[in-house]
């Protein structure tokens, strides 16, 4: 399902949300505009050319994060980190969430603790899956950003044409070598998981996906 935001209730909900967590998290005494930044989001999910990386995946992140939230150490910040973790996405480059942290350093100077800060930088790093995750909190956050991958194989699919749709800078032939490379090194790993929450509910579906989906792309020649 896409979220675009053309139903008022639903952008009424979201904003009241993220306004809800922006003053939780200021410091004593600031007035930084929340109201701002969040405009700042949606302008930046909500644009057209966005087929994944979009306000769908941040409302399916938020709805993830709802069922764990209970569980998480430090739940504020992992929440504020998945609200800015795709802020910047630009096809093909590899310092997306880099970029993302360093928007949210930018917004939330002045108005948030510097541990805060740091504390949701690291966790919009972790989120370019790159290296393993340190504490329970970059664990959480990088299940809640995959946990997409297991849902119904429908979902799944839509999803997996919907991160081609971004690609448009290159061919059918290298885009699916490289989503395949990423998809081997997930199926290598352990458990797709982190956390037990996230294992439970999605691994074994997960497994099943992305074995399926590069079946689908071998038996039409990409590998």
């Amino acid at each position: 399902m896409n979220y675009r935001l053309n139903c008022t209730t639903l952008e009424d909900s979201l904003k009241e949300r993220f306004l809800g967590l922006w003053r939780r998290c200021l410091v004593p005494e600031s007035d930084c505009n929340g109201a701002l930044v969040y405009q700042e989001l949606v302008m930046r999910y909500d644009q057209p050319d966005r087929s994944y990386h979009n306000l769908s995946h941040l409302i399916h992140c938020l709805y993830q994060f709802d069922l764990v939230s209970h569980l998480i150490p430090y739940p504020d910040a992992v929440e504020m980190a998945l609200w800015f973790h795709d802020l910047v996405y630009v096809p093909g480059e590899a310092d997306n969430e880099q970029k993302s942290a360093e928007f949210f350093r930018g917004r939330a100077s002045n108005c948030c603790s510097c541990e805060f800060i740091n504390k949701v930088a690291d966790l919009i790093l972790i989120t370019s899956h790159r290296t393993a995750p340190a504490d329970d909190d970059e664990c959480f956050i990088v299940d809640i950003d995959l946990s997409s991958m297991g849902l119904n194989w429908n979902v799944f699919l839509m999803d997996s044409d919907n991160l081609r749709k971004e690609r448009g800078d290159v061919s059918d032939s290298e885009y699916c070598r490289r989503h395949n490379s990423f998809l081997k090194f997930l199926l290598a790993r352990k458990r797709i998981f982190h956390t037990e929450f996230f294992h439970a509910r999605y691994e074994q579906s997960a497994l099943q996906n992305i074995t399926r989906l590069l079946v689908k792309r071998e038996s039409q020649g990409y590998r």
